[in-house]
C-alpha cells in the first residue's frame, strides 16, 4: 500500500510538473513573440532612416534614439529568452525524472501484486490439503 501511495504522488507531482513545463513554454514563446516585434520595429526605422524622404530626413535623430532603445530591448529580450529556455530545459528534465520515478514506482507495486499473488495460492495449496485431512476421519 505505502508503493501505491508513491506512485500516486508521483503522478500528481509529475501531473503539477507539466503544468510548470507548459507555464515556461509560454513565457519562453511570449519573449520569443517579443523578439519578434522588437526586429520588426528595427527593420522599420532602419528603413525609414534609409529613406530618401525628406519628412524622414528631418526626424532621422529620433529614429537612431529609437534604434538604440530597440537594440538595447532587443538585448534584454535574448537574455530573458536563453533563461526561459534554461527553465524549460530544467523543468522538463525534472518531469522526466518524476515520470521515470512514477514508472518504477508502478512497476515495484505491480511486482508486489504479483507476488502477493503467488504467495496467496501457495499458502492455499498448503491450507487445502490440512483442511481435506481434518475432514476425511
Amino acid at each position: 500500500m505505502i508503493e501505491k501511495k508513491r506512485s500516486q504522488k508521483l503522478k500528481r507531482l509529475l501531473s503539477v510538473q507539466r503544468h510548470i513545463e507548459r507555464m515556461a513554454e509560454n513565457d519562453l514563446a511570449e519573449t520569443s513573440r517579443q523578439r519578434v516585434e522588437v526586429n520588426v520595429a528595427m527593420d522599420d526605422v532602419i528603413l525609414a532612416l534609409g529613406s530618401m524622404d525628406p519628412v524622414h530626413h528631418a526626424f532621422s535623430q529620433n529614429y537612431a534614439d529609437r534604434f538604440g532603445r530597440l537594440s538595447i530591448k532587443d538585448q534584454q529580450l535574448t537574455g530573458m529568452q536563453q533563461i526561459h529556455e534554461m527553465r524549460l530545459a530544467r523543468e522538463r528534465a525534472k518531469g522526466d525524472r518524476f515520470e521515470e520515478g512514477m514508472k518504477e514506482a508502478l512497476e515495484a507495486e505491480r511486482r508486489e501484486a504479483d507476488d502477493n499473488a503467488v504467495y496467496d495460492v501457495i499458502d492455499q495449496q498448503f491450507a487445502t490439503p490440512a483442511s481435506s485431512k481434518l475432514q476425511k476421519p
